[in-house]
């Protein structure tokens, strides 16, 4: 069984820097113009996980796209502990005669099969998924 160890340490105020297995820093915060907000990072985090799929498949498809976008939109309940119970994920292709049923497929394998991340955000939130093709 893989394991995954971040260590984090408190910077001070509200900031904290967090390592990555690759030896990468980020920092973790609130009110800071330069942290990541916890919460933030998790959706991020969600982004990144379904994109990287996403790519790679399209790649091993052999789907060109121009570019490609995630727009994440969630709902924080109001009472504590805050979570997120409802996540829309809108996937945003832009090209010319893109292959929709690749870019749909690709999309909904990473949804349903591949992502960690997107099956742990179904464990607390109800998951939407769009996706979205713009000809340019």
């Amino acid at each position: 069984m893989a394991a995954h160890k971040v260590t984090t340490v408190w910077k001070g105020d509200t900031i904290f820097e967090s390592d990555n297995p690759n030896d990468t820093k980020l920092l973790v915060g609130s009110d800071h113009i330069d942290a990541f907000g916890p919460k933030a990072l998790m959706l991020s985090s969600l982004a990144g996980c379904s994109g990287l799929d996403v790519v790679s498949l399209l790649k091993k498809m052999r789907v060109e796209v121009a570019d490609f976008k995630m727009d994440i939109t969630a709902n924080l309940t109001d009472e504590h502990p805050r979570y997120y119970d409802k996540v829309t994920v809108e996937y945003h292709f832009y090209g010319t005669n893109m292959d929709e049923k690749k870019i749909t497929k690709a999309v909904n394998l990473s949804v349903d099969k591949y992502c960690g991340v997107m099956e742990m955000f179904r464990k607390f939130a109800k998951v939407k998924t769009t996706i979205h093709l713009h000809e340019k």
